[in-house]
């Protein structure tokens, strides 16, 4: 180790806002959080969860079949020759182009298109699943994948098979080889899976898309869609280095989704984010509807695998809906999506209804969101959660505190290099007993000595244990757990990137 200190190795319609608010006021709301709408103890929260994991996964594991998992990865090789998703030249000439000779494949389906800091990805699978239960087609669009690539494109709310994504490759392929000859810049990875979404969806057919930004807005490549309903979810520092060092500043790029006429769904934002949306909103004269003021959450119940809520909408209350994720931040996705969804079908505006409640019942109860508060396995309970940011990683020990609560709870964490590490392991400190620091398999793992580094100045050095491996790193965690005979009261959570999410699911044989 290259640390200069030792550390332990172990082997109705809702009324419509009043024009003369003061802006006072709707910031008030924007920001804090009514102590009433918070979390009502149902008395039924459990040490570990009844008979391990759920059946079934959502994340595809490799093809079985040896020839078309070689296809497979011939193609993931063609693609990683291109920039990767954290090299950027921000402009949306390039896949404009792509869209230009590809047809305009993005202007076959109306779309919702989805923004923010953290619960992009959640929200979105929200809204899939609400527009498949009042049977919508649909196609939904997400970055990045927890363990194979073909998780980013989804159609009728399934991954795209192997076979469809070569073949949806090698379709668009002559497109995109024509584009990188004429532009300055080759297309970078994240463009051309990009397009190939956007020409998947129109093949397809779609009735609507549900698209995921990959950072900020203006000029990310999914923004050659017009979305009818432009949704914002929390906005917090992330990517400062090209997004800009505040969250007003970051609104300012992520504001770029909202197009003329369109409906705006409002997450709960920082003041300054607030402003810039808002105002984004009255120049594209759109219609804006925001969490706390024309939806939001009425009341949740912790419950045994998830919550229960009563949700306010666009068009009146729904109550008595289950959502089997766990977390406070999931509820308020969960309303997010539901307005989302509400505002595509018209509620709000043209309708003065509600969606039928036994629908959106049924969509919320199947919802998952892999590697988000994921349980994993059993005695003891290991739970895998993406959190990559300290906004992300406050909002995933809030969730652990009030679901599980754990006697004892050991972290695994391995971060990505341009994270805020020390933000992250700050968040976690307080519900962690000890912290074992790790590396990811991505090249973009935060160095293990350098981590464990700040994790000392963060949890001192008696609470740090270093295991470069993730498997060692997870057994050493699961053996940490068990110590001092307090086995039924203990957790592991793994932690600090999607990636090491995603390799912590294949070491856990959830592919």
């Amino acid at each position: 180790m290259v640390l200069s200190v030792p550390l332990r190795r172990l082997g109705p319609v809702s009324e419509p806002s009043d024009p003369n608010d003061q802006f006072d006021d709707i910031v008030d709301t924007e920001t804090d959080r009514d102590p009433d709408l918070a979390v009502i103890e149902a008395g039924s929260r459990t040490l570990r969860t009844q008979g391990g994991p759920p059946q079934g996964d959502p994340v595809p594991s490799r093809p079985e079949d040896p020839e078309l998992d070689k296809a497979l990865r011939e193609v993931e090789t063609e693609l990683s020759t291109r920039w990767g998703e954290t090299k950027l030249e921000p402009s949306v000439k390039r896949i404009a182009a792509l869209m230009d000779v590809l047809g305009e494949p993005q202007r076959a389906y109306p779309s919702i298109h989805i923004t923010g800091t953290n619960g992009k990805t959640s929200t979105a699978r929200m809204i899939e699943a609400l527009l498949g239960a009042f049977e919508l087609r649909t196609g939904r669009y997400t970055s990045p994948h927890v363990q194979t690539i073909t998780e980013r494109i989804s159609l009728d709310g399934a991954p795209i098979s192997a076979e469809r994504f070569i073949e949806t490759y090698q379709d668009v392929k002559p497109y995109v080889e024509l584009v990188d000859a004429r532009e300055e810049y080759r297309l970078s990875f994240f463009e051309v899976l990009t397009g190939m979404a956007y020409a998947a969806f129109a093949d397809a057919p779609v009735d609507v898309a549900v698209v995921e930004v990959g950072m900020g807005g203006t000029w990310d490549a999914t923004n050659v869609i017009d979305g009818s309903v432009a949704v914002v979810t929390p906005i917090d520092l992330d990517h400062t280095d090209r997004l800009g060092g505040t969250t007003g500043e970051i609104a300012g790029e992520k504001s770029g989704i909202i197009k003329q006429g369109a409906t705006v769904i409002l997450a709960q934002q920082p003041v300054d984010a607030a402003q810039v949306l808002l105002k984004k909103a009255v120049e594209a004269d759109a219609t804006v509807a925001r969490e706390g003021m024309e939806f939001g959450i009425v009341s949740r119940e912790v419950a045994v695998g998830g919550q229960l809520l009563t949700l306010r909408g666009l068009g009146g209350e729904y109550d008595n809906v289950f959502l089997p994720l766990h977390g406070a931040y999931q509820a308020h996705n969960a309303a997010v999506a539901l307005a989302a969804v509400e505002a595509f079908f018209g509620i709000g505006a043209e309708h003065a209804r509600t969606l039928d409640v036994d629908t959106v019942r049924r969509a919320f109860a199947q919802v998952a969101s892999p590697g988000r508060l994921e349980i994993v396995r059993s005695s003891p309970t290991v739970i895998l959660d993406a959190a990559h940011n300290p906004h992300g990683a406050r909002a995933t020990a809030e969730g652990i505190s009030e679901a599980f609560g754990f006697s004892r709870l050991i972290g695994v964490v391995s971060t990505s290099g341009d994270k805020d590490a020390k933000g992250l392991l700050e968040a976690f400190e307080p519900i962690f007993a000890e912290v074992v620091i790790t590396a990811n398999s991505t090249p973009r793992a935060t160095d293990v000595d350098a981590l464990a580094a700040t994790a000392v100045e963060v949890f001192g050095e008696d609470r740090v244990v270093v295991e470069p491996r993730l498997d060692d790193a997870i057994e050493a965690a699961i053996t940490l757990a068990e110590e001092e005979a307090e086995f039924g009261g203990a957790g592991v959570l793994v932690t600090g990137s999607i990636f090491t999410v995603g390799d912590a699911r294949l070491l856990l044989r959830r592919g």
